[in-house]
C-alpha cells in the first residue's frame, strides 16, 4: 500500500478529532467559497463545487453553513479571497511532499511551512522539484463490506475508471480527471457508497519507510494537515502494514 492509503488511514482515525476541533469545517467551507468563486455558485454546473457540498454533507455541516460559503464565493456576502498555490518538500527518507494551500496571506503561510518542515525532519523544496513526482487523478474509495468485485470491476471500467486497487477492506478507484464525474455517477446509480470522492494527486513511485523515519512522516503528515492553511498534504511514501498497525493503535 502506497501512501495515500496509508494516510487515508491515519485520517480515519484522527477525523473524531478534527471535527471537534472544527478544522474539517474550516478547510470545507475554504473549498467551497473558492470553488463558487472560480465557477459560480450552480452546482449542477460546477463540478468542484458539486464535490465541495457532497463532502460538506458527508461531514454533516449545516445546510445554512454550505449555502453562507457559496454566498462568499459569489460576492453574495463579503468573504475573504483566498489564494491557492501548491507548496513542495521532502520529509524523511527522502520522500516527496505536496501540500495543496489556501490562504489569505501568502507569506506567512510560506514561512510557517518552511519552519514546519524544517523542525520535523524535513526541508522546503523549489517549485518542480517534487510535483512531478505526483499525476493529478480522480479517486474514488468504497468501503462496503458485501460488495462483489467482479461487479465493481464491470461498473468503473464501463465507466471510465482507470485502475481498481484493493486495499485492506476498502477499494480504491481511480480515474483521468475527465472521467471522475461518470465514473462517480455509474457508482451512485448501482449504490454504491464512497467514503472518498475527491481530485488529488498519487505518486508514480514509494519510497519505502522504516520504524523511525517511518513515525517521523506520519508525525510530519499530521503537524502539516493541521495547518490551517493547508488543504490536502500528499506524500510518497510506503509503510509496513505492522507499522501501521502500531502507529493506528497508539493513535
Amino acid at each position: 500500500m502506497g501512501g495515500h492509503s496509508h494516510w487515508s488511514t491515519i485520517k480515519r482515525h484522527k477525523a473524531g478529532v478534527d471535527a471537534k476541533r472544527g478544522k474539517i469545517f474550516t478547510k470545507l467551507i475554504r473549498e467551497m467559497t473558492v470553488a463558487a468563486r472560480v465557477g459560480g455558485g450552480d452546482a449542477d454546473a460546477n463540478p468542484t463545487l458539486r464535490t465541495c457540498i457532497a463532502k460538506a454533507k458527508e461531514a454533516n455541516m449545516p445546510a445554512d453553513t454550505i449555502k453562507r460559503a457559496i454566498q462568499r464565493g459569489t460576492g453574495e456576502l463579503p468573504g475573504v479571497n483566498y489564494e491557492e498555490f501548491t507548496l513542495e518538500g521532502y520529509g524523511p527518507g527522502g520522500t516527496g511532499i505536496l501540500l495543496e494551500i489556501m490562504t489569505d496571506n501568502r507569506n506567512r503561510t510560506v514561512s510557517e511551512i518552511r519552519s514546519m518542515l524544517g523542525k520535523n525532519h524535513g526541508t522546503m523544496a523549489e517549485a518542480g522539484a517534487v510535483a512531478w513526482q505526483f499525476h493529478k487523478k480522480g479517486l474514488l474509495v468504497t468501503d462496503e463490506p458485501s460488495i462483489d468485485e467482479d461487479q465493481l470491476l464491470s461498473i468503473v471500467l464501463e465507466a471510465g475508471a482507470e485502475d481498481v486497487k484493493q486495499a485492506g477492506n476498502s477499494f480504491e478507484i481511480t480515474t483521468d480527471i475527465s472521467e471522475f464525474e461518470a465514473v462517480r455517477a455509474a457508482l451512485q446509480q448501482a449504490g454504491i457508497h464512497t467514503s472518498v470522492a475527491e481530485m488529488t494527486y498519487l505518486s508514480v513511485n514509494q519510497v519505502r519507510l522504516e520504524e523511525k523515519p517511518a513515525e517521523q512522516m506520519l508525525r510530519l503528515m499530521e503537524i502539516l494537515d493541521d495547518h490551517d492553511d493547508v488543504q490536502k498534504v500528499h506524500a510518497n511514501f510506503d509503510i509496513p502494514d505492522e507499522v501501521m498497525e502500531k502507529v493506528a493503535a497508539s493513535g
